[in-house]
Formats: structure tokens, C-alpha cells, sequence
């Protein structure tokens, strides 16, 4: 059985932490950002980690 590749898209947006845990950005920060407030787009600044519930996806299209 071949290797499973690991899909470009998601190589692009995610992270490992050091123990193991995935890393993603918060959507909504790409463009029509006048009309949203600058607290909001401060708080979408920061990183979160991928839930629970997606981490079997995620780890799927990452091939680990």
C-alpha cells in the first residue's frame, strides 16, 4: 500500500505544539475589515488549538 500524502491546503495552515496538540488561526481575518471592530480583530490575531471533535480529521489530511 502506497504512502498517504499529506494534503497541501492543510500542511499550509496548521502547526504542531510541543506536546503534540494542533495549532490553527482564526477565521475572518483575511479581508472586509473595515466594517469589523479592532477588539474583534485583535482577538482573531491570536492562534487557538484544533478541538477535540476535528483533531481525527486534521490528522488525516496531515498524514500523521
Amino acid at each position: 500500500m502506497p504512502k498517504m500524502k499529506t494534503k497541501s491546503g492543510a500542511k499550509k495552515r496548521f502547526t504542531f505544539t510541543g506536546t503534540g496538540k494542533i495549532k490553527r488561526k482564526h477565521a475572518y481575518k483575511s479581508h472586509i475589515l473595515t466594517k469589523k471592530e479592532t477588539k474583534r480583530k485583535r482577538n482573531l490575531t491570536h492562534t487557538g488549538l484544533v478541538d477535540k471533535a476535528d483533531e481525527r480529521n486534521v490528522r488525516r489530511t496531515l498524514a500523521v
